[in-house]
C-alpha cells in the first residue's frame, strides 16, 4: 500500500487516510479524528511544532534506542474499527506494537512514508476496499472549497485544543 495523504469527507467533513494497493486498483479509506488528521498532515508538509508532538516524541524515543521501524500493517477490521501493527527491530530482534491505523500512520510520515512499506491484510481490503478511481471520487469527494476548510482549520488548531 502507499499513503495518497488525508482527505476530507464531505458532507460530515471527517478527516480520511486514503492508502492506495501499490499494485492493484484497491483503495483503502480509514476515518480518522482531527487530532490525528493534524498530527499526519503537519508532518507531511513538514510542519514544525513549538513543542514535539507526541508522535514527534515517540519517534525520538525510537531513535534513541535504536530501533528501526520496518512496516506498518493494517492487520483487521472489526465492528467499523480498523487495527494495526507497527514491526520494529532493534539489534536483530524484531517485535510487533499494536496501534491504531492513524498512530502508525502519523509514526510512519515521521520516519519516511518511502522508507517503511504498509501493507493490508486482504481481509481488510476485501471488507473495506473500494476498487478503482471512480469509486474512491464519488465516496471521498474533495474540492477546492473542502481543501481551503481543512487547511483552514489546520492554520487554526493547537495542542491546547485537544487537552
Amino acid at each position: 500500500m502507499r499513503l495518497e495523504g488525508v482527505r476530507v469527507e464531505i458532507p460530515t467533513n471527517q478527516p480520511v487516510i486514503v492508502l492506495r494497493e501499490a499494485d492493484g486498483d484497491r483503495t483503502l479509506p480509514i476515518f480518522i479524528g482531527n487530532p490525528e488528521a493534524t498530527a499526519i498532515v503537519h508532518a507531511m508538509q513538514g510542519i514544525d511544532t513549538p513543542r514535539p508532538m507526541t508522535h514527534d516524541l515517540l519517534k525520538n524515543v525510537l531513535d534513541l534506542q535504536a530501533v528501526r521501524i520496518r512496516s506498518v500493517e493494517i492487520t483487521e477490521l472489526h465492528d467499523r474499527t480498523f487495527y494495526a501493527s507497527i514491526e520494529i527491530e532493534r539489534d536483530g530482534a524484531i517485535s510487533r506494537l499494536d496501534a491504531r491505523p492513524s498512530d502508525a500512520i502519523a509514526l510512519l510520515v515521521r520516519v519516511g512514508v518511502d522508507e517503511v512499506p504498509i501493507y493490508a491484510a486482504e481481509a481488510v481490503l476485501d471488507e473495506a476496499g473500494i476498487s478503482g478511481e471512480t469509486a474512491l471520487n464519488e465516496d471521498v469527494p474533495l474540492g477546492d472549497a473542502q481543501i481551503e476548510e481543512f487547511r483552514s482549520f489546520l492554520d487554526q488548531v493547537s495542542p491546547e485544543d485537544f487537552a
